[in-house]
């Protein structure tokens, strides 16, 4: 059995502030539980830091009361940090002091003036969510990140993000006009370009604005020489406190550049005034194809010379991992494979402009020159058309970071020295002494960036669970940090400062005390984010060190060796936050959309359990061992009932936290197809749940929803009663109250039996099938039955029989067996493991006999692919194909009708776990001559009998909401794949979806 958990409580000072923050007004939320700690003690590098608390503020005015407390004297030791998405590679946003979140509620567009081009956000706005609402205006906000789709605006000031085009487009800092920043004591700054008088009035003014005003215009005039001499003249230049910018090119002082870049090291930046530029009409995209990733390199500055929008670089190592991933089944066409000749090296060269035929004349004159410049070995190269194609490749570059952390095995790609800057032009021999280096400690590794500007993303592969490989992260950042500097580059291009900031004092030389002057003047006692960039002068407090803080596989060691790699899905998540992804009609996890809790979601569920682990591990509970346990459930109840009744007396245990965090998850295994690592929260959720129960009571609603596909066969047999009894009020009251149920579906009366009779539909059987000729066995199916579409939607069931009977099969009907979804989901895992032995012993036997099977319900379906295959002892489960994979073979093509359009809405496990399927149906409408466009949609918020659990009512309301509500009254019928998806719109707006085939069956039998 695990053991309790108490969780560790803040330290008595962080305590005493929290108490004073909550009776000061503030109305935002506090947070001091253990399970939000953790999940905040993580970002996208390799370090993991517990912070005391989290706080998540309203609105700036909440900001404020946070910056006046922590000036008072007597709280002069607390420390807070500010944080946006949490994507930061080097540490930036990560404090063992307090979390200031801006991303909760900060997070609205406030201003979007289209005349002058300009817009007014909050820090927490997302940047896709941003350009999502200026692309109706034909506008956007540059520059280009990997992470745009959870990267914030107050993130991207912070670290004066740049990235894709920004030879082109400059940094963040380049298109800030304005920012609004909380500084400590409350005060509030408004800082834009000042000309002489205006700069003279804001150093008159008292307080700490003034102040800055002050400090920053003397370091400017008096440090002029050695300014010039510091920073380099690179694209990425230097973030974090650019003094060289604080004169802008119309010579008016500008205190954002100091601002952009800080990392929160200053102050808190709550609101932002942006430039925005019109997004071009029109671009192309060339994808070079090289035999080695260095002629790549090479051929980047001869190409630089033909002025494109930007040149994007990926290694081997990033090609062969996107091959494997969701994004390649829409890339493919463009990287044609040659065994002969295999890639190991691409440059994405993009040109875009207004005018369509003076871009196709520039790319005309790029092919010509690839054609006859010999000086590297090309491999040839595809052009990517127009927006959508380019975009399409372009999403594949940008989950390079999170895919170069999916390779197989312990050594994985870790990012603490891959944002080097250089100038472009000594980008490959600098590149080559780096693998040189990297070789010279026999380390793999990947590599992806923007050759334009000189910046390549380098990852070492390392085990950092091995003490003696974690140890090379600060010899090889020495390293690479004097490396750069004798190619007259940074350590630091793109990515920030973060805790690597200890080689500040020596890159900025006699340049250094200026910095502290200004932190001083910000900040006189290093309370925000210390350790960054630099410390006040006169501090005694000195800069973090690479080496200073703990690794998350400090901790990851920690774990039984078996464990972790029994929860292998979990341990291995590396922070990339693609699970934070903003739109709402994407399906990557809809409770995080929906909450905008940071532990509903992949990462912070990871999190969680990896902590959950650690500490089950130190209390001597070996976990494995526990999940095989065999105690009987009667004589394990009295202990359950005990620990259940300390649960509700308030007795603390972490593990209720992650609980509650597992309970959050609505098991659509959107994560396991999208995440570039392949985090499966509903894998672990379920071990986690068997492992919980096992010391506290299940609440009677676990065992009714785990029982349904066994008690459904027999409720059946009396459906008008069961239907009557389940739609009376004050059933629906008791279920609701007493079980923790609501809107239970009722029971199809549809005459089943008689489409089984007119089609002559048998029951599936190994003598039957054996007995059938080869022909007639290629003319035949067997039809795997799911509890859902049998009793609950019985007419959907009976359409894909009449359609498969009408285009000339013969139908079985294979007996019904429970599928065990239930079971999984809930935590039943044995249960769930004999289910499934059960059926794929059945399901062998009749595939065995040469008929496909095939399955109507997606989400059931693809359980006996996926949750079947790591069943103990069970060798293996045949193909079941969805109903779209069968008929794009089986359905010959018809005369053209030209109807529609019809609008697929796919379930949201279907088309990121299998994601040819949503083109699948598109051929298959096709054969019919029907157009089916598919619709861009989060989840349903049902998934399964989540939407039905009385505890999920709100969440699953805005989850529907967020997409789907969105979606139902656009041009065209809206179909959808899931039983559960039709039932939630069935449920929340009384109207009834049709299945695909319900429309392929219509049009089938019109042309019969």
């Amino acid at each position: 059995m695990i053991a309790q958990l108490p969780a560790q409580a803040p330290a008595a000072h962080y305590t005493t502030f929290l108490e004073a923050l909550r009776g000061s007004g503030f109305r935002g939320q506090i947070s001091a539980d253990y399970g939000t700690r953790t999940v905040l003690a993580t970002d996208n590098s390799i370090y993991q830091r517990l912070p005391q608390a989290a706080v998540f503020p309203l609105d700036a005015d909440d900001v404020a009361r946070v910056a006046r407390l922590m000036a008072e004297d007597r709280f002069q030791q607390i420390r807070l940090t500010p944080r946006g998405g949490g994507t930061g590679t080097n540490g930036q946003s990560l404090t063992d002091g307090i979390v200031v979140d801006l991303s909760r509620h900060m997070n609205q567009i406030l201003e979007i003036n289209v005349e002058e081009r300009w817009v007014r956000v909050q820090a927490g706005v997302v940047k896709d969510q941003l350009n999502a609402a200026l692309k109706p205006h034909g506008l956007f906000f540059a520059p280009e990140l990997s992470t745009s789709n959870r990267a914030t605006i107050g993130g991207m000031v912070n670290t004066d993000a740049s990235g894709q085009g920004s030879c082109t487009y400059g940094k963040t800092r380049d298109h800030v006009l304005a920012l609004d920043t909380v500084l400590l004591g409350g005060e509030r700054l408004r800082t834009h370009p000042l000309d002489e008088a205006a700069l003279e009035q804001a150093c008159a003014v008292p307080g700490r604005a003034g102040e800055v005003y002050r400090v920053a215009r003397d370091i400017q005039q008096t440090q002029a020489e050695l300014i010039e001499r510091t920073f380099p003249k690179l694209n990425r230049c230097l973030t974090g406190y650019d003094l060289a910018h604080l004169r802008d090119e119309q010579d008016r002082f500008n205190l954002n550049s100091v601002l952009c870049g800080a990392e929160g090291s200053l102050g808190y930046v709550v609101e932002a005034k942006l430039n925005v530029l019109p997004i071009p009409k029109f671009a192309v995209l060339v994808n070079v194809r090289y035999a080695s990733f260095m002629d790549a390199l090479r051929d980047a500055n001869a190409l630089m010379a033909l002025k494109p929008l930007s040149i994007e670089t990926v290694d081997s190592k990033v090609l062969l991992l996107a091959m494997k991933d969701i994004v390649w089944h829409s890339v493919a066409e463009y990287f044609p494979e040659d065994p002969a000749r295999p890639t190991l090296g691409i440059n994405l060269v993009e040109f875009c402009g207004d005018d369509p035929d003076e871009v196709h004349a520039r790319v005309a004159a790029f092919v010509a020159h690839l054609q006859a410049d010999p000086s590297v070995e090309r491999l040839g190269h595809t052009l990517a058309v127009g927006a959508d194609a380019v975009t399409k490749v372009y999403v594949m570059r940008k989950r390079s970071v999170g895919l170069l952390g999916n390779v197989e095995g312990e050594v994985r790609p870790q990012p603490f020295v891959e944002d080097t800057a250089v100038p472009p032009e000594r980008l490959a021999d600098y590149i080559a002494e780096f693998r040189a280096l990297l070789d010279g400690h026999g380390l793999a590794y990947g590599m992806f960036g923007h050759v334009d500007a000189g910046v390549l993303h380098v990852r070492p592969a390392l085990d950092m669970k091995d003490p003696a490989q974690a140890a090379l992260v600060k010899p090889i950042s020495d390293e690479v940090a004097a490396l750069t500097r004798r190619y007259g580059g940074l350590l630091w291009g793109e990515h920030g400062k973060g805790l690597r900031s200890e080689y500040v004092p020596e890159y900025f030389g006699e340049l250094y005390p200026a910095l502290q002057r200004l932190k001083g003047a910000f900040d006189p006692h290093n309370q925000l984010n210390p350790g960054k960039i630099c410390t006040p002068l006169g501090s005694a407090e000195t800069l973090t060190k690479v080496d200073g803080v703990t690794l998350r596989g400090d901790l990851d060691r920690t774990i039984d060796e078996r464990v972790w790699q029994n929860f292998a899905s979990a341990v291995h998540c590396n922070g990339n936050g693609a699970c934070y992804n903003y739109d709402p009609n994407d399906a990557m996890c809809p409770s995080w959309k929906a909450t905008r809790e940071r532990r509903h979601s992949p990462k912070g569920r990871a999190s969680l359990i990896r902590e959950w682990l650690r500490l089950q591990g130190a209390a001597n509970i070996d976990v494995l061992a526990a999940g095989q346990g065999t105690q009987a459930w009667f004589k394990g109840l009295p202990g359950r009932l005990r620990n259940r009744w300390a649960q509700r007396q308030g007795q603390e245990d972490f593990s209720h936290q992650v609980y509650d965090a597992m309970a959050g998850c609505l098991a659509c295994k959107s994560c396991a197809g999208q995440c570039p690592i392949k985090v499966n929260v509903p894998d672990f959720r379920s071990r986690f749940l068997e492992l919980y129960h096992q010391r506290y009571q299940r609440p009677l609603r676990d065992y009714l929803i785990g029982s349904l596909e066994f008690s459904v066969p027999y409720l059946a047999h009396a459906p008008g009663l069961y239907n009557a009894v389940m739609g009376s009020r004050w059933i629906g009251r008791l279920l609701e109250g007493g079980v923790g149920m609501v809107d239970s579906p009722l029971l199809s009366r549809f005459n089943f039996q008689a489409t089984l009779s007119r089609c002559g539909v048998g029951m599936a059987s190994v003598p039957a099938l054996r007995e059938l000729t080869p022909a007639q066995r290629a003319r035949s199916i067997v039809l795997v039955q799911d509890a859902f579409t049998r009793y609950f939607e019985t007419p959907v069931l009976a359409a894909f029989i009449e359609l498969a009977t009408r285009i000339g099969y013969r139908v079985f009907l294979a007996p019904y067996s429970a599928n065990g979804k239930p079971l999984h989901v809930q935590g039943f895992l044995g249960a769930f493991a004999k289910a499934a032995v059960r059926n794929a012993r059945q399901l062998k036997a009749l595939a065995d006999c040469d008929v496909p099977l095939v399955g109507l319900d997606p989400a059931m379906t693809l359980v006996y692919r996926q949750e079947y295959t790591k069943v103990a002892g069970l060798e293996g489960c045949p193909t079941v194909l969805l109903p779209q994979e069968w008929l794009v073979q089986a359905l010959p093509e018809q005369a053209a009708v030209q109807a529609g359009p019809f609008r697929l809405l796919a379930h949201c496990t279907e088309k990121t776990n299998v994601p040819a399927s949503t083109g699948q149906w598109q051929q298959v409408f096709a054969r019919l001559g029907l157009r089916l466009a598919t619709e861009a949609t989060g989840c349903c918020g049902m998934s399964g009998t989540y939407g039905h659990e009385a505890r999920n009512q709100q969440t699953s309301r805005v989850i529907f909401e967020q997409s789907w509500a969105q979606k139902l009254d656009k041009e065209g019928e809206a179909l959808a794949t899931g039983y559960s998806c039709r039932s939630q719109v069935k449920r929340l707006t009384d109207t009834k979806l049709r299945h695909p085939l319900e429309v392929v069956l219509q049009y089938a039998e019109r042309q019969a």
